[in-house]
């Protein structure tokens, strides 16, 4: 499936839209890492389980998102966004969405090498 953050896809055209789609993940870190963020947030730096928490929960909510389009019949998603927002100061919320369309290659336009 071709996911893109611009509103179309280069070398393709939308022939249907079948409207929009999303995937979403809530996540808590679990007390042990919890208090290991915490006392790493002393020193300062990165903290290295809440990157690795939220960047697997992104590629989760894409994921999703990606199968509800699919189960809609598109083939693509466009204008696809992330957002995310913090629940009970304990839970990360993270949302994949875009529109779900069905494209096909523009024969009108000039393919690469050409």
């Amino acid at each position: 499936m071709i996911v893109s953050t611009a509103p179309f896809i280069a070398g393709h055209r939308v022939t249907e839209t079948k409207g929009q789609t999303f995937g979403l993940v809530v996540r808590s870190r679990g007390l042990a890492g919890n208090i290991t963020a915490s006392l790493r947030s002393l020193v300062g730096g990165e903290i290295h389980e809440y990157t690795e928490l939220l960047e697997d929960t992104r590629r989760q909510a894409l994921d999703r998102m990606v199968a509800n389009a699919s189960l809609m019949g598109a083939n693509a998603v466009i204008s696809m966004r992330f957002d995310s927002s913090e629940l009970n100061n304990s839970m990360s919320e993270i949302v994949a969405y875009g529109t779900a369309v069905v494209v096909e290659p523009d024969t009108a336009a000039p393919q690469p090498g050409e």
